[in-house]
């Protein structure tokens, strides 16, 4: 075999047989190899000349030809059995296929409209085969026994496998490389893009930038990773000098232009930027990648990008191909779940609804948890009508495992779920929006938070923004809490009105449903106000839509007229709207209702007929006219109708069946046949009336009208209205006393979700049917107070029977007065009820018998006085009622002159009453009398002694002033005796010290004893204080006032050395004073003495 040696000059020298030698120009390759090809075969060349030139060729994008090189050259090598040259080329083939790889799609679309690739093999048939050329060069090195390894084939083994994401084995690869050859650069990147697929910037940063240290012109460029590494750890400022330097260096690079291009889109997306600013930077980054998709027109990433520019400009078509290309060519989850996305929003754009269903499908199975994936899937699921799915794929986003925080996604399910879809319950309907009414909670608490957040970086989100600013979501939120909450209702009202005021075009809907809650709010001028802005609003709109609106705000402003009480104004705009409207049943309804409030009731009646006449199957409207009809005493034409209702129009009817209960009540309890026959009857009315009203709660449990009335038919069972009687007073008691229990539970229901006064009114009876009068009481009054101003006489009349139940039971005048009080007020709003007169007379009557009754000790004269005198008016009342003149009354005339007869008996004693009364008081307040007289000189005489204690008390603290005072001079006098004598004590010292300095100049030791002896201090009585102080200081316990103990100070002993008794011999000594209390045990006792 025939040498061949490589020149400098990019060429290689090839030598045949003899001395002819062949070169090869490197830079002018012909495109076909084939020449090439038999020349290396003639020359039987090494294995390093074959790779040489297709290397060349593939460097040159012959791929083919460099192939068929390769395929040569194993082909020469086995034939020549020279296999152990073979692995460098298996190695190259493989590479080879990867390269191919590169450019080929990993997933085919089959129903690709834009991007067909049906004739295009798949990456992973090309990495099948580089995996099968590696295979093959490790059995020819095994073969050839020259061991399976080697840096190239570990490098190309960890290429593939980096490409076929095996990242583990790949890492080993690299490792064993970088072992033996730590520089080595395709090791090194190799392991670098690991680190940066497993999140581990910091080592992968410092990998890239070992590699361009070593080598500033590798390719591919070290920069673009050191890019995407410090963008991921947030320095994008040095990402982007990275990329821009990458530019600089290779300007073809298409990858630092899509970078570049994605960077400088999104900061255009920055709130503190001008438009123009904004608009240069997304222009800049559209160029941008689009020059790096025309440079590398299979990047799934730069097709991506692209997609997303044409689908906002609304370029579908070609949005739709490169969102194809996008799927097809997509080597990570990320970037094929964004191409799904992308060419479901360009189907979903186009309207179809089932191709963008299947994208959105694809792209929530790889990640199930991906926000616009499954937003996108749920729409889908909306506009096929599968409410219920769209829920479950909303749920599956926002619950756990690895919830996703979208507000967007939370509004979408709450929306769905506010409203009613087929299939569901309604007590399942409930729950559903208590569901949606916490997630607008839930959404609208975060969205705050992160605006107060965003607040105090001066940076505000636009997502909430847009959210908050959803004019659609607060009048959906308004909507749920309706029913539950009015002032949660209110509130999302006015932010959706402010948020419809600040567009310019305010919603008559909102202004219309503000005045309804101001409304019923009982704010009446607001309410106008409110309806009349809409009125003006939705006249404004011309269409049908303002034209339907301005129909039921005009109603709703006729009712507030109505109830301001201004008639004048509320007929004009129902006739107004009956112009407008001629069958608007509502109005023909409120204006017979103005007219039976004016006694026109034959009007009114004329006005609902002919309603019914061409509205006869309206329910509201036969509903009133029931009402209308047993509001104008017709039971009779009232019964025939309601049940004309339930058999013709709807026997389900909820209204209907409680006024039939309540017609068949009312027949029932009013009858007075007292045959059997008449019993049985009653009796039965009872049980259809009972009937009725279950049925009722049957068709609607939450009926509070209907409950009501089944508790009063319990209520008047216990009191015995249709029961057979009992064999015992005991047992009715008993079952009178039950059933008044049972009826109260039911009203303490009906009570939470029905805000009307008969409520009350029914407690109360209940209560008054098992003697509990108190609580009676107090539910009448709250009855009268609350909800009818004192003014409902029937309510009145039970707070009498009440308070007059309660006297007789207690024996108290103060009750029977209360009932005398109540009974007057309804007489004063009803003068002619003859009734209520009767009621009075026997209050007043009753009231003087109950005093007669009692003895003098629990009644008094003024009480005994004004009910002697109101029984006399009673008589009075009983007499004229005993003489009325009319055909009927409604009481016993017999019974009024046998209680006046009674009464003329009983004031017969009231004489004898009052004398009683005035002897029993009298001896009372004499009794009392004397006991304050007694206490009053007992309270003088206690005074007495305390004035002589004082005076005893003053007196001695005299004469303790003056002992003390004669205890100051005393100390005076001897403070002066003892400065006398300090004195003379410091003169004496003060000699002694002038004679000493003859002593201190002897010799020998008596000179040296001196010296010691006045290390000695010696401690002087009053020599630095004042001799006042300190003699005032030992009467100190007799001048304080609190006792508190002396503090003992001052004069320390003197302390007498044995060395100075020599001085002193023959001496007189001073005197000295000890501190305060004691002397010391001196010869000077006897002096001080």
């Amino acid at each position: 075999m025939e040498e061949a040696s490589y020149t400098p000059g990019r060429s290689i020298d090839i030598e045949l047989g003899g001395q002819e030698v062949i070169t090869i120009d490197l830079d002018n390759l012909d495109t076909n190899p084939d020449d090439v090809i038999e020349l290396l075969k003639d020359g039987q060349c090494k294995v390093w000349v074959w790779t040489k030139l297709a290397g060349e060729y593939w460097r040159r994008g012959y791929l083919e030809a460099a192939e068929k090189i390769a395929q040569s050259a194993i082909d020469c090598f086995h034939v020549n059995g020279a296999i152990a040259s073979s692995p460098p080329i298996y190695s190259l083939l493989a590479n080879i296929q990867i390269a191919r790889a590169r450019k080929a799609p990993k997933l085919i679309i089959p129903s690709a409209r834009e991007d067909r690739l049906s004739n295009e093999r798949p990456k992973e048939e090309y990495y099948k085969e580089a995996a099968q050329y590696l295979n093959s060069g490790e059995r020819a090195a095994a073969e050839s026994g020259e061991g399976v390894g080697g840096t190239l084939a570990f490098l190309t083994r960890g290429i593939q496998q980096l490409a076929t994401r095996s990242m583990d084995d790949a890492l080993r690869s690299f490792e064993g490389v970088l072992a033996e050859k730590p520089t080595n650069l395709i090791a090194l990147l190799g392991k670098a893009r690991i680190l940066y697929a497993r999140r581990g910037y910091p080592q992968a940063l410092k990998l890239f930038q070992q590699v361009l240290q070593l080598s500033p012109q590798c390719q591919p460029d070290p920069r673009i990773g050191i890019g995407l590494c410090l963008w991921a750890m947030d320095h994008k400022a040095k990402a982007k000098a990275a990329w821009q330097r990458s530019l600089e260096v290779n300007p073809s690079e298409w990858s630092a232009l899509l970078l570049l291009g994605l960077e400088s889109i999104n900061a255009s997306k920055a709130e503190n930027q001008s438009e123009e600013e904004k608009a240069h930077l997304f222009l800049t980054g559209t160029k941008m990648i689009e020059r790096a998709f025309n440079a590398n027109q299979k990047s799934a990433a730069a097709a991506n990008a692209l997609c997303e520019l044409f689908l906002r400009k609304g370029n579908y078509k070609r949005a739709l191909k490169l969102a194809e290309r996008t799927v097809q060519f997509a080597d990570t989850l990320t970037v094929l779940t964004e191409g799904y996305l992308r060419a479901a929003r360009v189907l979903h754009a186009e309207g179809s609804i089932s191709e963008a269903t299947k994208y959105y499908t694809s792209a929530t199975e790889g990640q199930p948890k991906h926000v616009l994936g499954a937003i996108g899937l749920a729409q889908m699921q909306i506009q096929n009508d599968e409410a219920a799915a769209a829920i479950h794929t909303l749920d599956t986003l926002l619950q756990p495992p690895n919830p996703q925080r979208s507000p967007e996604a939370t509004v979408m399910l709450a929306s769905l779920r506010s409203h009613p879809r087929p299939g569901i319950s309604t007590d399942d309907m409930v729950q559903e929006k208590i569901k949606a009414r916490e997630l607008y909670d839930r959404v609208i608490k975060s969205l705050e938070d992160d605006n107060r957040i965003h607040d105090r970086a001066k940076e505000p989100s636009r997502t909430s923004r847009r959210i908050l600013d959803d004019m659609d979501m607060h009048a959906e939120i308004a909507k749920l809490w309706q029913e539950e909450n009015l002032d949660r209702t209110g509130k999302s009202l006015r932010e959706a009105l402010r948020i419809s005021e600040a567009t310019g075009q305010t919603d008559p809907r909102l202004l219309n449903n503000l005045g309804a809650l101001q409304h019923l709010d009982g704010d009446l001028d607001q309410a106008r106000t409110m309806y009349e802005s809409a009125l003006t609003t939705a006249s404004a709109l011309g269409s049908e839509l303002g034209e339907g609106m301005s129909t039921s705000i005009l109603y709703n402003l006729a009712r507030v007229y109505e109830e301001k009480g201004d008639d004048t104004m509320a007929s004009e705009a129902y006739d107004k709207l009956l112009t407008r409207h001629p069958e608007y049943a509502d109005a023909k309804i409120r204006q017979a209702q103005m007219l039976a409030n004016l006694n026109h009731p034959n009007e009114a009646h004329e006005l609902l007929k002919q309603a019914l006449s061409s509205q006869n199957s309206n329910l509201n409207l036969r509903a009133f006219y029931t009402y209308f009809l047993i509001q104008s005493n017709l039971p009779k034409p009232a019964k025939d109708f309601v049940f004309a209702t339930l058999k013709d129009h709807d026997k389900y009817d909820v209204y209907s069946l409680c006024a039939a209960g309540w017609i068949m009540y009312h027949q029932s309890r009013e009858s007075r046949d007292a045959s059997p026959k008449g019993l049985e009857e009653r009796r039965r009315g009872f049980q259809r009336s009972a009937e009725f009203y279950e049925k009722a709660l049957q068709y609607d449990p939450n009926c509070a009208v209907a409950a009501q009335g089944l508790a009063i038919v319990t209520a008047e069972d216990s009191l015995g209205s249709f029961s057979a009687p009992s064999s015992s007073s005991t047992d009715e008691a008993q079952k009178r006393f039950k059933n008044a229990r049972d009826a109260l539970d039911v009203f303490a229901k009906v009570r939470e979700s029905l805000n009307d006064g008969s409520v009350y009114v029914n407690m109360g009876h209940c209560y008054y049917a098992r003697d509990e009068f108190d609580r009676a009481v107090e539910s009448y009054e709250t009855a009268s107070s609350r909800f009818y101003s004192g003014h409902n006489v029937s309510v009145l009349l039970c707070l009498c029977r009440s308070w007059y139940a309660k006297a007789n039971k207690d024996q108290s005048f103060t009750s029977m007065n209360k009932a005398l009080k109540f009974a007057e007020m309804a007489l004063h709003i009803q003068p002619n009820d003859k009734a209520i007169v009767y009621n009075i007379a026997m209050i007043q009557q009753k009231a003087a018998e109950l005093l007669f009754g009692i003895t003098p000790a629990k009644r008094s004269l003024k009480d005994l006085e004004r009910a002697i005198a109101q029984a006399g008016h009673a008589q009075r009342l009983f007499a004229s009622l005993a003489a009325d003149p009319a055909p009927v009354v409604p009481y016993s005339r017999e019974m009024a002159d046998h209680r006046r007869k009674y009464g003329e008996s009983m004031l017969r004693r009231g004489d004898e009453h009052l004398s009683a009364q005035k002897h029993f008081e009298a001896e009372a307040h004499a009794k009392l009398e004397a006991a304050r007289q007694k206490r009053l000189e007992e309270k003088r005489r206690q005074e007495a002694t305390e004035l002589a204690r004082v005076e005893e008390l003053r007196q001695q603290a005299e004469k303790l002033a003056e002992e003390r005072r004669i205890a100051r001079e005393t100390a005076l006098e001897w403070s002066r005796e003892v400065q006398v004598e300090s004195d003379e004590e410091r003169e004496r010292k003060s000699k002694k010290a002038a004679r000493r300095p003859k002593i201190e100049n002897g010799s020998g030791d008596e000179g040296l004893e001196p010296k010691k002896k006045r290390r000695g201090k010696l401690k002087k009585v009053s020599e630095h204080n004042e001799p006042a102080e300190e003699n005032e200081q030992l009467f100190s316990d007799e001048e304080g006032g609190d006792n508190k103990p002396a503090k003992k100070r001052g004069i320390k002993k003197r302390v007498v050395r044995d060395d100075d008794e020599p001085e002193n011999i023959g001496g007189p000594r001073k005197k000295q004073f000890k501190s305060k209390e004691y002397l010391s045990d001196t010869d000077d006792e006897e002096e001080m003495s």
